[in-house]
C-alpha cells in the first residue's frame, strides 16, 4: 500500500436512535443511525408481515395450492 494516499482507520462509535453504541472500526470517525439490530423488528421477532389485498389468497386460488400442502 502507497503511504499518505489511504483514509486513517481509527476506533469509532456508532449510536443508534434507540440508544445502543456500538464500538468498532472505521474510517469515519462517530456514526448516528436510526435502526440498528436491537430495535429492528426483523431481528426483534416483532416483524408484522401484511398480505396486502389477498395476494397470498388469490395465488392459491389461481394455483389450486391447498392450505398444510407442499
Amino acid at each position: 500500500m502507497k503511504k499518505e494516499i489511504h483514509p486513517e482507520y481509527t476506533e469509532t462509535k456508532i449510536v443508534c436512535a434507540c440508544g445502543n453504541a456500538i464500538n468498532t472500526k472505521s474510517t469515519v470517525k462517530d456514526l448516528r443511525v436510526e435502526i440498528c439490530s436491537e430495535c429492528h423488528p426483523f431481528f426483534t421477532g416483532k416483524e408484522k408481515l401484511v398480505d396486502t389485498a389477498g395476494r397470498v389468497e388469490r395465488f392459491n386460488r389461481k394455483y389450486g395450492l391447498a392450505k398444510g400442502q407442499k
